[in-house]
């Protein structure tokens, strides 16, 4: 046992032995290592000292070799815009037609940008230079100016605007009549690939340093207005002279007919023409373009057609009376054009605005001067017909209003803007006057209808007051008065009725009756005369009562004129011969005036109404007093009923 246990204490001994002996080892290696890191840092420390210098002066020589690199870069830079120039004035100089226009255009923009290039550098030495390359861009924006012209040249030759409207006779599908049709061609545009080669020279040209980019409107905008602007006014000048030759009437003083002027035809020319040019101007130029160069190019015929607005409005006022339904139908077009054009293209507004106002403010002054008319030719009258016809004012008065339906919408604005009742000479007459009335009835949602409506009646009332006014003091009868009233209401009556104006006065129509009425009373007036001769005195108190009133009781006539005296026979026998006279001179009077058919009869049976009751009343009571013979007593009931119904 004891030797089992003596055996690993050996062993474990042997172990520390050999720990021990690794252990010195290790302290000697660390020694050795220590003295070995000791001669490294003394050898690094001489080698940092050696080479230090060196690395300093390398880093020297590399800031040095990257500056010499960029001055170089530098140097190329600033020689290559000299090399642009020699390469690219050949290009330049040979023109776009030798090069082409993409290679031209290109070597445009490299001369532009070695110009830039150079001017960024502010080097003296370069003032040469950038003035060489200066003259080669001005030269080359020149050269595409020329080729902008030449290309938008082509296709600027006058037009016959009439091919693009016409009117024409085509057979229906039966091929039995013809109906006149309108066929309306679209005005010619510039072809797709002109409008892309000039939209490429535009865009050169603006980008060019040798551009005059001081205005907003480019060198290449202004050469399209010109060329572009004389084609329109050339297109359009026949049509310009064609309504002011149109204007002038063979007679005078014959009233506008809608349609007669060759204004409708300008202005629809001048619409197509506007917009082939406005789709034009979209195709080639940028959108912030488009107002100046579409202003410079319709230009030109803006100013021809406000010519032609300024001429025709001078011979309105020449010629007011017949020819203000001229100047309504321009209202009607220029503000119809304005509206469509105004609609797509906004720069036209104003323009239109502007010719328009002159020609608007004569149309609303034609409206008081045709009241104003009326009123100087019926105080200028000397006689009037000595029959009672209607005179020739009443008929070319409603022939002028008979008119105005065909001017509907034009008068309607006009007569809105002018305020209802403002067209009355009250009106007219004072300028402080027409201010306030104006501002106190002027309604911007007034119903122009009824305005127009309002006027006619007017017109008409007009009329028939100075009318009535002159045949009071020329007409000493009254007869004739009343049957002179009736005839030239009946005359206006027909005519509005016979007419468009009966839808525009459907309303206004009732008021002729006051006149209608008026007349025939003045024309009764003249018949009470022999009614007179009818009316007699009864008393009650003698030979018994009076028979009640509305009684079917026969009157006995022996009875009556047996219970008269001497003297009231004699004044019933004077009562009928005075009835007699006087009837029949009436009757005579009324046969001898000229009367329209509606007023015959109408006071023929007025005058019916009015005599025959009474005779008859008077005949019954009274009719005995010559005993049948005739003497005194004329007429029967039934003749003078025969009598009466032949008035009509």
């Amino acid at each position: 046992m004891l030797g089992q246990r003596i055996a690993p204490d050996d062993e474990d001994r042997a172990e520390v032995e050999l720990l021990q002996a690794r252990l010195e080892k290790t302290i000697l290696l660390t020694k050795k290592i220590r003295t070995s890191q000791n001669r490294l840092e003394t050898s690094g420390s001489s080698v940092q000292e050696a080479i230090g210098p060196i690395y300093d002066n390398t880093q020297r020589l590399q800031v040095l070799g990257n500056n010499i690199d960029r001055v170089h870069d530098a140097i190329e830079r600033l020689r290559q815009p000299l090399n642009v120039r020699s390469h690219e004035e050949r290009v330049i100089r040979s023109g776009p037609h030798f090069t082409g226009l993409p290679e031209y255009i290109a070597s445009l923009r490299r001369v532009g940008e070695a110009l830039a290039g150079l001017k960024s550098t502010n080097l003296r030495s370069n003032q040469e230079a950038i003035h060489d390359l200066k003259s080669l861009a001005s030269f080359g924006t020149q050269q595409l100016e020329e080729e902008f012209r030449s290309v938008i040249s082509e296709d600027a030759t006058q037009i016959e605007p009439l091919h693009y409207i016409t009117k024409s006779m085509e057979p229906d599908l039966c091929g039995m009549s013809c109906v006149l049709i309108v066929v309306e061609l679209p005005f010619p545009l510039l072809p797709p690939e002109k409008c892309s080669l000039l939209g490429q020279i535009n865009g050169a040209v603006s980008a060019s340093a040798g551009s005059d980019t001081s205005g907003s409107l480019t060198t290449t905008g202004r050469i399209y207005g010109e060329i572009r602007g004389k084609y329109l006014m050339t297109t359009l000048q026949n049509l310009a002279a064609a309504s002011i030759n149109t204007a002038r009437k063979t007679v005078p003083e014959a009233a506008y007919r809608r349609g007669s002027n060759g204004i409708s035809t300008y202005s629809l020319a001048m619409e197509g023409l506007f917009l082939a040019e406005h789709e034009n101007i979209r195709r080639i130029y940028s959108q912030a373009e488009w107002p100046q160069v579409y202003n410079l190019t319709c230009r030109p015929a803006l100013d021809g057609y406000a010519k032609t607005l300024e001429e025709l409005n001078t011979h309105i006022q020449n010629n007011l009376l017949a020819d203000c339904f001229l100047g309504y139908e321009l209202v009607d077009i220029v503000t119809t054009l304005s509206v469509r054009l105004g609609g797509k293209i906004s720069e036209l507004k104003d323009p239109f605005g502007r010719a328009l106002k002159p020609i608007r403010e004569t149309a609303k002054m034609s409206l008081r001067e045709l009241l104003d008319d009326i009123r100087r030719r019926t105080m200028h009258l000397q006689t009037l017909p000595s029959d009672g016809a209607a005179v020739p004012i009443t008929t070319e008065t409603m022939t002028r209003l008979q008119n105005m339906p065909d001017f509907v919408e034009p008068l309607s604005t006009i007569l809105v803007s002018l305020g209802d009742g403002n067209w009355s000479a009250q009106s007219s007459s004072d300028p402080a006057s027409t201010s306030s009335a104006s501002q106190k009835q002027f309604d911007v949602g007034a119903n122009g209808h009824k305005l127009l409506a309002h006027y006619c009646i007017d017109t008409v009332e007009t009329l028939l007051h100075n009318l009535e006014s002159k045949a009071r003091a020329l007409m000493k009868h009254k007869t004739v008065l009343g049957a002179f009233i009736a005839n030239n209401v009946a005359v206006i009556d027909r005519m509005i009725r016979t007419s468009e104006l009966r839808l525009i006065m459907a309303n206004s129509v009732t008021r002729l009756d006051t006149w209608r009425k008026k007349g025939a009373s003045l024309y009764l007036d003249g018949w009470k005369d022999p009614s007179s001769f009818l009316l007699d005195v009864q008393y009650t108190n003698r030979g018994g009562q009076r028979p009640p009133s509305g009684s079917s009781t026969s009157v006995n006539s022996v009875e009556i004129i047996k219970s008269l005296g001497n003297k009231e026979k004699d004044a019933i026998k004077d009562k009928f011969r005075g009835f007699n006279t006087s009837f029949e001179e009436m009757v005579s009077r009324h046969r001898a005036l000229t009367m329209e058919r509606e007023v015959r009869s109408q006071l023929a049976r007025e005058v019916q109404a009015m005599i025959e009751p009474l005779y008859a009343r008077f005949w019954d009571r009274y009719h005995e007093i010559d005993k049948g013979k005739g003497k005194y007593v004329k007429y029967d009931k039934a003749q003078l009923a025969s009598t009466l119904a032949a008035l009509g």
